[in-house]
């Protein structure tokens, strides 16, 4: 079983406005360690609260939120951005 990644809209802006070298360092890991993966679950954690359905990644100094949606093996890629500006509670 392999996940594959979908982006939202909003992520698809966040992306746009980075900076290229950041936004390309971001999408560098989720080629390698989230497309085609068997356990996405296996290097982020989960959130809690009223997001415990959302996953985060931690890329440096930038966090990627995901969910994940194991009945139809895909991993959508909520959110992404430096730290400070992430949503995570």
């Amino acid at each position: 079983m392999k996940y594959q990644v979908i982006y939202t809209k909003t992520a698809l802006k966040q992306f746009k406005k980075m900076d290229r070298k950041i936004a390309a360092f971001i999408l560098a890991f989720i080629e390698d360690k989230l497309v085609d993966c068997e356990n996405p679950r296996a290097i982020g954690k989960a959130l809690k609260g009223n997001l415990n359905d959302v996953w985060r990644y931690r890329i440096g100094d930038y966090r990627l939120l995901a969910k994940i949606e194991d009945d139809q093996l895909i991993i959508i890629i909520v959110e992404a951005g430096h730290r400070k500006n992430i949503d995570e509670e």
